[in-house]
């Protein structure tokens, strides 16, 4: 097939903080040329080629290097037979129909996606999301810059799209080792002292948003892989009695509908990690204090993600603890770049897995994944030379957003179809 469209581009007139205004929009013609080369097991794998140009967007706000830290404009390099997704419309709304709340994604705004006219259509289509997560805008750094004082701008930008859509939006987050800003972590503090400014913050966010929250990440990261505790301001200064200090702090400030998460990575499948987040969480209720569900986050790579079984058990581990479950970050990177058909093949059945297990299993309300689009996935800046791990592709120069066959596996996944990689 060949598509032609003409698509106007907005030129930033500066690195965005907030939605940068658009100064000399220009049209610019792109054709998309996409001819099959070959069928593999139904699917249709084409050669994908764009022609046409117009300038990217500027480089957004850096921020710390960590398993969840702010987008950036990517330019991986794409397989010359790509796997494209099929025409199945709706994501959300195949959830729904399973039974779930939603099926959401995060997203980095404000940032240059607000001017990325294929972005934000995407972004707003119900159909396809249910949910969204601020990337960064709520994390401390942001929100807390100077001790007492708080910015509420950049989480007002996403939940002011959430609310407009009607979308339901997963607060994210409130204690984290990172990205915290310099005020806190240049001096040290006493035990006292750091309870007061992290139970204040709490309080002052949760209360701030109140219930434009469906649920608030409370803890977010606070274990090694090993399940002992992660070394940082908060254990070292507190020790662990800061978790169920934080969780107070959240339930006497959150109104009841608002849900209370634990939230970590590698804690999907049976493990050590695992074990230990689910200690906490009884240890956590065991006191009384409200902790409401367990955030799975489920950043995996082609051919390493646990399988369907796997995570099941694990949900079901944490659903007989009382509490509901989330995917609240998949993605599924590959590991080499470009990734080969065989590589996209199991990417399809990796994310067919995990979608799956949250459709079987009762506890689980939904799934979100860590940005849809590559051009601005957090991956290549953490882990050098890996990517393409979101199931939409932006090709360069255009506001069109195209779906690798990922998309058919979650697709699959909620109609409750079996993928397999033959």
């Amino acid at each position: 097939m060949r598509l032609t469209s003409t698509v106007a581009v907005g030129l930033l007139a500066a690195p965005l903080a907030l939605a940068a205004p658009v100064t000399a929009p220009a049209t610019v013609t792109v054709t998309v040329t996409a001819q099959p080369t070959t069928v593999i097991s139904e699917k249709v794998v084409y050669t994908v080629t764009v022609t046409g140009s117009c300038l990217a967007p500027t480089t957004p706000p850096t921020s710390v290097s960590a398993t969840t830290t702010s987008s950036s404009l990517n330019t991986d390099p794409y397989p010359t037979s790509t796997l494209l997704g099929s025409d199945t419309q709706g994501l959300n709304d195949l959830a729904k129909a399973t039974g779930k709340l939603y099926l959401g994604t995060a997203a980095d705004i404000p940032g240059p996606e607000l001017s990325d006219v294929g972005y934000m259509t995407l972004l707003n289509n119900t159909h396809e999301f249910g949910q969204l997560t601020p990337a960064n805008y709520m994390k401390y750094e942001y929100t807390e810059p100077e001790r007492g004082v708080f910015n509420y701008t950049g989480g007002d930008v996403i939940l002011d799209v959430a609310e407009a859509n009607g979308q339901l939006v997963r607060c994210h987050n409130l204690v984290w080792y990172n990205q915290l800003p310099n005020w806190l972590t240049s001096q040290t503090w006493d035990n006292a002292t750091l309870i007061s400014i992290m139970t204040n913050h709490i309080t002052n966010l949760v209360s701030h948003w109140g219930t434009r929250c469906y649920c608030w990440d409370v803890v977010n990261e606070a274990l090694n892989d090993n399940g002992t505790y992660r070394s940082d301001i908060w254990y070292n200064t507190i020790g662990p009695a800061y978790l169920p200090i934080a969780f107070a702090a959240a339930a006497a400030a959150a109104p009841a509908s608002v849900k209370l998460y634990y939230n970590d990575y590698n804690i999907e499948y049976p493990g050590p990690k695992a074990t230990a987040a689910q200690e906490i969480i009884a240890s956590i209720k065991a006191q009384g204090i409200r902790l409401d569900g367990a955030g799975l986050q489920s950043h995996f790579i082609i051919g390493e993600t646990p399988s369907q079984s796997s995570q099941m058990a694990n949900m079901a581990a944490f659903a007989a603890l009382g509490v509901e479950v989330a995917q609240t970050e998949l993605d599924v990177r590959s590991p080499t770049l470009p990734p080969t058909v065989a590589q996209q093949k199991q990417q399809e059945l990796d994310f067919h897995s995990s979608v799956a297990a949250c459709v079987m299993m009762e506890a689980c309300v939904g799934t979100t994944l860590w940005d849809f689009d590559d051009t601005y996935s957090w991956i290549p800046s953490t882990f050098p030379g890996q990517g393409y791990g979101d199931p939409w592709f932006e090709p360069a120069g255009t506001d069109t957003l195209v779906k690798k066959i990922a998309y058919d596996g979650i697709v699959d996944a909620l109609l409750g179809k079996n993928v397999t990689t033959s």
